[in-house]
Parts: structure tokens; sequence; C-alpha cells
């Protein structure tokens, strides 16, 4: 008699859980999802937060020498820009907040305790948040406070820290990881699963004393791939894939470091699985691209960094009805969220402006100050030249590269850049130019592989 029982148990426990092998690791699903087949689904997109504790900062002098010596991240007001994009998606309350990676300036850990706080907020609100690290994240040599005119070494954390301090956004509902990478397959509704991928190389930071900037899928992680993918045709859900990488390439320029390594093999995986939209950061610009623009099979939406201008996010709505993905952006309400919080910052309560003038400038010097020295050019001329680069370079973070055409092209600045000797700053401002028919702010596409669910 016991022992029927406990066959009987066993039994029952094998209809609850779906085990297929994947890797060194089994699927366990749990056919509990929180939202059901047949519902429309608003999932909000974000990245390369970089997020600085502001326990880590007096903002004094060693800290504005750091900020001013970066890529145009508003590094001054990251804490202010998170605050007002967790009010904002507590406001709109989405079903899913994705975060594909470089969720810390520099891997601190104080910097990942700390934003685990305010993600634990959105969850708290209605909304699930799923995780993944960026190249930043994780085993990080260049984790640092600021304290008045130095920096000072602080705790960086190691991958199975990682997984532990965001536990609650994906790690630990996830039905499959896989071994060796943080990358796991989540289930946050039945008719759409999150592929979310580890791209990043940072076993060997340490020893390097450098965070990795590339990022590569090995082959073991690819066929995992393959077998989630399997997975989730048999359930018949249709996944979207993020990764901090790209794997398809969003500039001519800008590609060694930011697009995989091994891109193209994975390209060649994915398309093979039809996993057909890929969520990426990391380049920080607001791009949409495709493997054939005429006929395409994959979309890579890189969406624009949360700590740079103008500071947007995604939004992407699945349609249950016809199937289809739609994807827009919106900017952050830094200013609304600062007014109704009575802050008397002033740049906070006129951020849009603060920020593009910011950015602006950070564009204008990048001509100006590396040509000011040689005599070759007019003060005229560098102006011009500055000007032109500052407009390129804003509407390329804002993905509006459609409107240079109206009044950058053909332009007497735009002349005097592409008869500059070839070199980075040239090929980058053409880069930029030739992107002008694409819409990098909207998507909409239906899916092409219908998947239905397997009958047993």
């Amino acid at each position: 008699m016991r022992i029927s029982k406990i066959y009987k148990a066993v039994i029952s426990i094998s209809f609850m859980l779906v085990l297929v092998g994947c890797s060194s690791s089994s699927i366990k699903l749990k056919e509990d999802y929180k939202i059901k087949s047949g519902h429309d689904i608003n999932f909000y997109v974000t990245t390369d937060l970089h997020y600085l504790s502001k326990s880590l900062t007096d903002n004094g002098e060693a800290f504005s020498k750091f900020v001013s010596s970066g890529d145009g991240k508003d590094l001054q007001y990251i804490d202010a820009i998170t605050e007002a994009f967790t009010s904002n998606v507590k406001a709109k309350k989405p079903n899913v907040l994705i975060i594909s990676g470089d969720l810390t300036t520099n891997g601190e850990k104080q910097s990942h305790l700390d934003l685990a706080k305010k993600l634990k907020t959105i969850e708290e609100n209605g909304t699930s948040v799923y995780v993944i690290p960026g190249n930043h994240d994780i085993l990080n040599p260049y984790a640092r406070g600021f304290k008045d005119d130095k920096q000072f070494v602080t705790d960086n954390i190691s991958d199975k820290d990682f997984s532990k301090i965001y536990a609650d956004f994906g790690y630990s509902e996830a039905i499959s990881k896989d071994e060796g990478t943080l990358s796991y397959l989540a289930t946050p509704t039945e008719d759409v699963w999150l592929l979310m991928l580890d791209t990043n190389k940072y076993k060997s930071n340490i020893s390097l004393g450098a965070p990795q900037l590339g990022g590569e899928l090995s082959q073991k992680t690819l066929d995992w791939i393959k077998k989630c993918s399997d997975f989730a045709k048999e359930k018949g859900a249709h996944i979207i894939t993020v990764m901090h990488h790209n794997i398809l390439d969003h500039s001519e320029v800008v590609r060694k470091g930011f697009t995989l390594d091994n891109n193209e093999e994975a390209l060649k995986i994915f398309k093979e699985n039809k996993l057909d939209l890929v969520l990426s950061g990391h380049i920080h610009i607001q791009d949409i691209a495709s493997d054939n623009k005429d006929n395409p099979e994959l979309y890579d939406i890189a969406t624009n960094s949360l700590a740079a201008y103008p500071h947007q996010y995604g939004m992407l709505k699945y349609s249950s009805k016809d199937k289809s993905f739609t994807y827009s952006t919106a900017k952050v309400d830094v200013d609304g969220w600062s007014k109704s919080n009575g802050i008397k910052d002033k740049n906070l309560n006129n951020f849009a402006k603060y920020s593009e003038d910011y950015f602006g400038k950070f564009g204008y010097d990048m001509i100006s100050k590396r040509l000011e020295l040689q005599e070759s050019y007019s003060d005229n001329d560098l102006k011009l030249m500055s000007e032109t680069m500052k407009t390129l370079n804003l509407r390329y973070f804002a993905g509006t590269e459609n409107l240079n055409s109206k009044d950058v092209i053909g332009s007497e600045g735009f002349k005097l850049l592409s008869n500059l000797p070839d070199s980075f700053f040239r090929n980058y401002a053409m880069n930029i130019a030739r992107d002008k028919g694409t819409d990098n702010n909207n998507l909409y596409f239906k899916i092409h592989n219908e998947v239905s669910k397997t009958e047993k």
C-alpha cells in the first residue's frame, strides 16, 4: 500500500513537471504561467544603465574627471535617471521589464545591491523583471568609488554573486540554465518566452587587469539554445532572445568588440531555429538591424543606453490576435519626476534640454578638440564641422538618422567632414549619414514561424 502511494505521487509529479534534456541540465516547466495563452503582452526593454551607487561617489573632483573622460554617459545624474525610469515603469505597469546588461558602471558590488533594491520595487508593483549581465558587470577590476580628488578600489562580484543578487529577476524562475554561463530560459507568459543569453567573456578579467569588451556564444551554449528552441516550439511558445552584445552589425565602424566575435556561426543557428527577434544593447545607440532588408528573417534591436542621451527605452507589444510584435520607444521623463518630487536642481527640472546640450557638446568636441591644433582648418571650418558632428551624433544615439537628409547631407559642414583624411571620425560621420532611410525607433512584424502545441 505504501509503495502504491509513493508510485502515485511520482506519477502525479511527473504530470506537473515536463522534463527535457538540455545540455547537462533539464528543462523543468511548471504549467502555471503568470499570463495565459491568448493575451496581449507589454514588454519594456532597457539596457546599459551603468548605475553607480550614490554611496560610492561624493561628486567631487575625482568623479568629475572620471565622467569627463568617458563616452558621454550622464553618470553624474545616473541615480536620478534610474529613479525616474523606475517611477515611469511603475506608473505604466508593463507585464515584463527586460534589462540586457551593463547594469552597473564597472561592476561595483554596492551598485548591484542598490540597483536590485530598485528593481524589487518594480516587481512589487506587478511587473516581472528579467536581467542578464553585460561586459561591465562581473569580475571587473575597474570597480571604483570616488572621494575628493581620488578614486578607491571597491568590491566587484563573481558570476555566482550575480545570480544570487538578481535571483528574483529571472534566475530563480528559469526553467533551464546553461552550464558554464549565466544564460537561462524563462517563461513569463505561455505564448512568449525569454531566452536570456550571457555573451560576456569575464572569466579572465582579473588576470588581464581589465574587462573584456567583446562577446561570444560557445558551441556548447549554441547546442543548448537549439534544445531550448525545440522545446519552446513543442509547447507552442515564441522566443524573444535577449543578449548584451549584438548579433548583427549596427555600424560599419563600431563593430569589433560589439558584434559577437562568432556572429556568423551564431546567426546560422538562430535562423535555423527561427529565433527571429533579438533584443541587445552594448553599443548605446538606438538602432534596428535586419539580416536582409528585402526579406528579413531576423531583427536585432539595439535599444539606446539609459545612461546616454536621449535616455530612452523600448516598448514591445505582442498581439495575440494577429501574432505580431510592435516596437516603439519612449524617453524617460526625468523632468516630470524631478518636479513632482520637489527637487530644486535646474538641470533635472529641464533635463531634456540639459541632456541634449551635455551630449551635444560631447559630439562637438569629438572634432573641435582633435583638429583645432591643425593649421589647415580655419576657425569657421572647425565650427561648421563640429556643429555637423554634433547633430549627426545626437541623431545617431536617438535613432533619428533619417532626419539628416533634410539638413545635414549637402551642408558645408558635412562636405568638410567628408573631405577629411581617412580616419575614424570621417568614417564615423559617413557611416551615420548612410543610414538615412531607416526608422530605428519603430518596427512592426508578424511572426512568420507560427508554432503550435504538440498534442500528446
